[in-house]
């Protein structure tokens, strides 16, 4: 067992969340999860944390026209970095799990306000 890797802790911001950035360049910027990697710890957000990357001429358009060159992109956040939206406040908020009984499973809810997110 020297060599077994330990599961990666989950982490409580899925894809398809809302969320604000509360801390680097970007602070205090919105935008929504394009992906996330529980075992980077670290999520992708659109619009934010943005990267100008020298791409190489790999592929020759139309009429021999090489593409190539530099091109914006989003780069990967740590997950501290970002949080939830609460939907009342339309602020950052943490977020935590209650049990539904009638259905018996987990749901995410904002700790601020307590509604289900």
């Amino acid at each position: 067992m020297a060599g077994a890797k330990k599961k990666a802790p989950g982490m409580k911001i899925k894809k398809g969340d809302k969320v604000v950035v509360i801390a680097g360049k970007d602070k205090g910027r919105e935008g929504t999860v394009i992906s996330a990697h529980p075992d980077k710890h670290a999520v992708l957000v659109q619009g934010v944390n943005l990267i100008r990357k020298n791409t190489k001429v790999n592929y020759q358009g139309q009429r021999g026209a090489k593409e190539g060159g530099i091109v914006t992109q989003e780069a990967m956040i740590h997950v501290s970095n970002v949080a939830l939206v609460d939907p009342d406040t339309k602020g950052p908020a943490k977020a935590g799990f209650r049990i539904d009984e009638a259905e018996n499973k987990k749901v995410r809810v904002s700790r601020a306000s307590g509604k289900d997110v």
